[in-house]
């Protein structure tokens, strides 16, 4: 029994504890690493930071190297793991000012001093104190590099044999969810030494900036207004990183809930399972006890002795539990709460341990002491009521174990014959209950992770035509020759510039089919059809505060002008906005809104091309044949423009488009629901198993006098057999709709804070194999209980009774 409430208080100490760490885990590393509000990113050569740095709105500002800068021996170069490297020394100091985990921080004035995430040292197998080379780029290099002359080559500058001196942790250095290779970014050291080397001969390399704003969020309207008027540009970019962490935060809240459900689950549970032992053990003490009446022991004396041993037991149970959850703490937290987790490792929560712990000792005295005196008083107790559904099957005359069966499933009796009728019922309702709900929100679960599109991706290929104004191929032939491919259905030119609306900056993208359009993933309302058109994404419209049929002022390098909201849609992620934040337009309304001849701003940031293929295709493979299909074009462009037709490799414009980054956030809620239903199943079979042996064990002199008056062996196993089914059955009527509905709704939630397109689950499978499997399971309990009716020794039961 000590075994039984240590499993049960643990996992609820658990749960409890990883749910409480979790939700706070994003605020405590806010708290404690000054980080950026939002990242500025002009990506201008040149760009004055000392003009930003001095607006009255920034607290703090770092700047970060954007062009092609280092490689690092043993890491591919295009890998998302290495960090752009410090412009200059704010960063780990007054911004951005990260945990360590291990070791120290770089040292600002050494350019071989590096510092890792915790994921670049699990994949790696690199840590504190070991070695990595650094190979850069000569600074003649650096300057085609920054003009976007040529592709990055192999390095021809320095190298330089750095130390992993720390593993560190803040917003910006976190590891990211999906992201198995972590991070690596080099000491400021770095571009202090070699700054020709970063910035290039010329010194134009492009850096962009992470900004700390003196009032947070409430600054950024003034700061914006400052930033527009230091750089005379309207169309610069930003990355929202207070959303972003606000974002985290309410993805680790979700979490915590699950964790939450789980731990009540796991409580229930206990007290379906434990509870009943406890009971079983105290009323089975108390009639040993029956004896000391006799002598003048009294009913409360009898009752505290019967429920001593229980009550020892539980509390010996709960602190093995507590000692269980201080283990297992260095799992916890879990999913995205555990890459913002500032002190991750062992932790005592002693609320959660304290509160639980009594809650399970007072919880166990009080169900052994009700036990234990039920049990004493049983003598005085009055007939139990009988069960209308067995006196129906009585009068429409239904063979004996029938009418039996459904009277011991039903009828829970009094005294010795007590039998733990409710808590079955319960328990097969909620079991069933659980599973369904939990293979529907998984169906929810399943059904997002293979369709992209829930998340806005209705294209599965997509590739970059130009940057900063500048084509890099011959746009339209590039297009004609995609759109020609067979299982291409949509190729769509899409143009990416900033636009400001209500003064905040807004990536807008075109629709410009080339043939069949691109069908965008509306929530409500329609794409726009007209140049004075706009559909927004959601995050977009909300923060505005408009709705779809709104007139607003969206603010281009051609002018303001006055577009309509004509419905709220997903759009592509881009480097530095995500699928809910931005906004689609014509390719006529983008025309109006970007000058194509401005001097300070070009005409696009991105030219990408975006492909959506039949159902069925393989990105990967029609990839292959459109590089092999553009190859002649662009080689061609490339010798008219005298240029090394290798700089243009198609094999590099064009890819399958990598999944949503919040695709990963729906796929780790998989696990918890699974636990949650296992937990849920254990409850059923345990309170079902419970009753079948309980009822046997009980109601044998009833039995008895049935064998003896004539019931076979076949027809006693038929009375236990109709007594589990009776209660598979009915946990099935009221689960099954309960638990879709459920699963449905709990998806709804999920997919609506998400967000992501809502498709009502089915769990077609679950609900077609759950009624059978139901019925096997009930009736394999009733195997043992069934044998041990048919094997009764009615003499001697007679006797004893």
């Amino acid at each position: 029994m000590a075994l039984l409430v240590a499993l049960a208080a643990g996992t609820v100490m658990t749960a409890l504890a990883g749910a409480r760490r979790g939700a706070t885990a994003v605020d405590r590393l806010m708290d404690r690493t000054l980080p950026a509000d939002i990242a500025v990113l002009p990506n201008q050569p040149g760009f004055d930071w000392d003009a930003v740095r001095a607006l009255p709105e920034v607290e703090a500002l770092t700047t970060f190297v954007l062009t092609a800068s280092y490689v690092v021996d043993g890491v591919p170069p295009d890998s998302f793991a290495l960090a752009f490297p410090p412009g200059d020394d704010e960063v780990f100091r007054t911004i951005e000012r990260p945990v360590v985990l291990e070791g120290r921080l770089p040292d600002p004035t050494r350019a071989d001093e590096v510092a890792i995430s915790p994921n670049f040292e699990e994949t790696r197998g690199l840590g504190v104190g070991d070695s990595v080379t650094l190979r850069l780029f000569a600074p003649e290099t650096q300057d085609l590099l920054a003009s976007g002359a040529m592709s990055p080559p192999e390095p021809d500058g320095p190298v330089v044999d750095a130390r992993i001196v720390g593993v560190i942790r803040s917003p910006w250095f976190s590891d990211k969810l999906g992201d198995a290779e972590g991070g690596l970014s080099p000491s400021p050291g770095l571009a202090a030494r070699y700054g020709p080397n970063l910035f290039g001969a010329s010194g134009q390399g492009i850096a962009n900036a992470l900004v700390r704003l003196r009032g947070g969020e409430a600054d950024l309207p003034a700061f914006k207004a400052g930033l527009e008027e230091v750089s005379g540009r309207s169309d610069i970019d930003f990355m929202d990183l207070a959303g972003e962490g606000r974002h985290a935060a309410d993805v680790a809240d979700f979490e915590a809930e699950a964790l939450t459900v789980f731990a009540v689950a796991a409580g229930a549970a206990a007290v379906f399972l434990v509870g009943q032992a406890v009971a079983r053990y105290a009323a089975s003490s108390a009639a040993d006890l029956q004896v000391l009446r006799a002598v003048g022991m009294t009913v409360g004396q009898s009752a505290l002795a019967a429920a001593a041993a229980p009550v020892a037991a539980a509390v010996a149970g709960a602190m093995a539990g507590a000692a269980a959850s201080v283990v297992a703490s260095r799992w916890f937290p879990i999913g995205t709460a555990a890459l913002f987790e500032p002190a991750p490792g062992f932790d005592v929560d002693l609320p959660v341990v304290l509160v639980v712990g009594v809650l399970t000792s007072v919880l166990a005295a009080l169900g052994a002491v009700t036990a234990a005196r039920l049990a004493l008083r049983s003598a005085r107790s009055a007939r139990s009521r009988p069960s209308a559904l067995a006196a129906v099957a009585r009068r429409l005359g239904a063979p004996v174990p029938v009418v039996v069966g459904t009277r011991f499933a039903l009828e829970p009796g009094r005294g010795r014959q007590a039998v733990p009728v409710r808590p079955a019922l319960v328990g097969a309702v909620v079991g069933v209950l659980g599973v369904v709900a939990t293979f529907t929100f998984s169906d929810g679960v399943d059904d997002a992770v293979a369709n992209p599109s829930r998340f806005g991706q209705v294209h599965q290929i997509e590739g970059y035509l130009g940057l900063e104004g500048e084509d890099m191929v011959p746009a339209p032939d590039v297009l004609r020759v995609l759109a020609a491919e067979p299982d291409v259905v949509a190729v769509n030119d899409t143009r990416v510039a900033v636009a400001e609306l209500d003064h905040r900056p807004v990536t807008l993208f075109t629709l410009d089919p080339v043939g069949a359009p691109l069908q965008p993933v509306l929530t409500e309302g329609r794409p726009p059809e007209d140049p004075a058109e706009v559909a927004l994404a959601p995050d977009s419209a909300a923060a505005m505060g408009v709705s779809v049929g709104d007139v607003v002022s969206v603010t281009g390098t051609a002018g303001v002008r006055e577009m309509t909201v004509t419905g709220l849609a997903f759009v592509p992620e881009g480097a530095h906005n995500n699928y809910v934040s931005g906004g689609w337009v014509t390719a006529d309304g983008y025309d109006t809104l970007f000058d194509a001849d401005s001097p300070v701003s070009p005409a696009f940031k991105y030219h990408m091309v975006m492909v959506a293929l039949r159902p069925g295709s393989d990105p990967a493979e029609v990839t292959g044949r459109l590089v092999t299909a553009v190859t002649p074009v662009v080689a061609a462009a490339a010798e008219a423009a005298g240029m090394d037709p290798a700089e243009l490799d198609p094999a590099n414009m064009l890819y399958p488009a990598p999944e949503p980054s919040r695709l990963a956030e729906i796929r780790q809620v998989r696990t918890l629901p699974v636990l949650l239903a296992g937990f849920l199943a254990v409850l059923a079979l345990g309170a079902v198993g419970h009753a079948l042996a309980t009822a046997v064990r009980r109601r044998r002199h009833e039995v008895a006098v049935l064998r003896a008056l004539g019931m076979t062996r076949w027809q006693s196993r038929g009375l236990v057999v109709t007594q589990a089914s009776l209660l598979a059955l009915i946990g099935l009527a009221a689960g099954v709709p309960l638990g879709l509905a459920l699963g449905r709704t709990v998806w709804r939630y999920v997919a609506e804070t998400t967000p992501l397109l809502y498709v009502a689950p089915i769990a077609a499978l679950a609900l077609l194999l759950v009624v059978p499997l139901a019925l096997v399971a009930a009736n394999l309990l009733a195997a043992w209980p069934s044998h041990r009716a048919a094997s009764m020794r009615v003499g001697s039961v007679l006797r004893a009774e």
